[in-house]
């Protein structure tokens, strides 16, 4: 389990990701490398299935073992982000508090950063008498005509 008071620093990069996994003295092989490589380049949320895929078209030769416990050993230390789907677990790139918009349409899963007004997480604290430290948001919709032709 990471160290939260030690590893503070939201992870921008994959420099910055190399790095946490430097501090929190993971050994940075070939293989978690490639993954953390593939998943700041596509910059999407991909299952296991499709890391592996694009690796190896990529020319990175890696085992399907490898790739599940390479994902398990990031997420579980807080350098990438899995999410629990009903189809299985997806990795992102941001590990750090974040929301999401999920295409519909698409299935596509956009990071974005929203900051709830002040006000309205007090109301929250004062109807559940919890005090918010964190809070991710999923939005759901369908492609605007706008949003049809990129």
């Amino acid at each position: 389990m990471q160290d939260k008071a030690v590893v503070t620093k939201p992870i921008r990069s994959l420099d910055d990701a190399i790095e946490r996994c430097q501090t929190l003295g993971m050994r940075l092989s070939r293989q978690r490398r490639y993954i953390l490589e593939l998943l700041w380049q596509e910059q999407e949320h991909l299952s296991a299935r499709e890391i592996y895929d694009r690796l190896n078209r990529q020319g990175r030769e890696i085992g399907h073992t490898s790739v599940y416990q390479n994902l398990e050993a990031l997420s579980e230390q807080g350098v990438i982000e899995c999410l629990e789907r009903s189809d299985g677990r997806l990795y992102g790139h941001i590990s750090d508090s974040h929301s999401h918009v999920n295409c519909l349409d698409s299935q596509r899963i956009i990071d974005i950063t929203v900051e709830l007004p002040e006000d309205l997480i007090r109301q929250v604290e004062a109807q559940t008498g919890i005090k918010i430290t964190d809070y991710r948001i999923d939005f759901f919709g369908v492609q605007t005509a706008a949003d049809e032709t990129k």
